[in-house]
């Protein structure tokens, strides 16, 4: 079955660990309050259950990511997987969106003195993603949101996914606006090609190496400078 609302909802909340209450109670009357203890931490932390559902994907597919096979790969009960992500596709869809919201995060934080070194470290981010979290990468690389569920992705995962991606569509209008004085389509498909198309077809082509070449990000420094001043030129 497809996750619900609920459950996806659920996923996006668990990519921002988990939430704890405090369990101290409030004295009444005169005399200080008793500071209130901390709550202790999870037994199965959510990365780590995240952890062995990427490497389990990466290994044996898709289709072998079952709850059983998470609960056995990760060493947390069925029971609570099922109690933290709603189901199957719950898990899957949280792991997935973890890897983009780490690559997305990088991407967001690039920045330099002038849009065109904004944008070349836009698209070098995506080489030091791809070095620094090597399984993320190949992760949103080979596995699409719906080889990885049980039926198409519902809505409210789409609406989660269209809500993760405006920022990154609205820093290449910019960039274009900034670059070219314009965000007519051709010139953000200018800046998109730069700093999107580019940098994913060199994570795919070096994504299993290792070690992946030291020369890589200064190469795609490099091509990203030459089309965007390219694209200048000739508009």
């Amino acid at each position: 079955m497809p996750p619900t609302s609920a459950s996806a909802r659920g996923c996006a909340a668990n990519l921002r660990g988990p939430i704890r209450i405090s369990t101290g109670r409030r004295r009444t009357g005169a005399g200080p309050s008793t500071p209130a203890a901390p709550a202790p931490s999870r037994k199965h932390e959510t990365d780590g259950i995240l952890d062995a559902t990427r490497a389990l994907v990466l290994a044996e597919g898709p289709r072998a990511a079952s709850v059983a096979a998470i609960a056995q790969a990760s060493g947390a009960p069925a029971g609570t997987l099922y109690h933290r992500f709603g189901n199957r596709n719950g898990i899957l869809t949280a792991a997935w969106l973890r890897a983009l919201e780490r690559f997305q995060t990088r991407a967001m934080a690039a920045a330099a003195g002038t849009a065109l070194e904004s944008a070349v470290a836009m698209a070098v981010a995506a080489i030091g993603f791809m070095r620094e979290l090597p399984e993320d990468a190949r992760l949103l690389l080979t596995i699409r949101p719906g080889d990885l569920l049980d039926g198409k992705p519902d809505a409210a995962f789409e609406q989660t996914l269209a809500a993760m991606n405006a920022p990154l569509q609205e820093r290449v209008r910019s960039l274009a606006d900034e670059l070219y004085g314009s965000t007519d389509p051709r010139s953000v498909d200018a800046v998109a090609r730069a700093v999107a198309d580019l940098p994913y077809a060199v994570v795919r082509r070096h994504a299993r190496d290792d070690p992946i070449p030291a020369w890589l990000e200064d190469d795609v420094a490099a091509a990203v400078r030459a089309l965007l001043r390219a694209y200048r030129a000739s508009a």
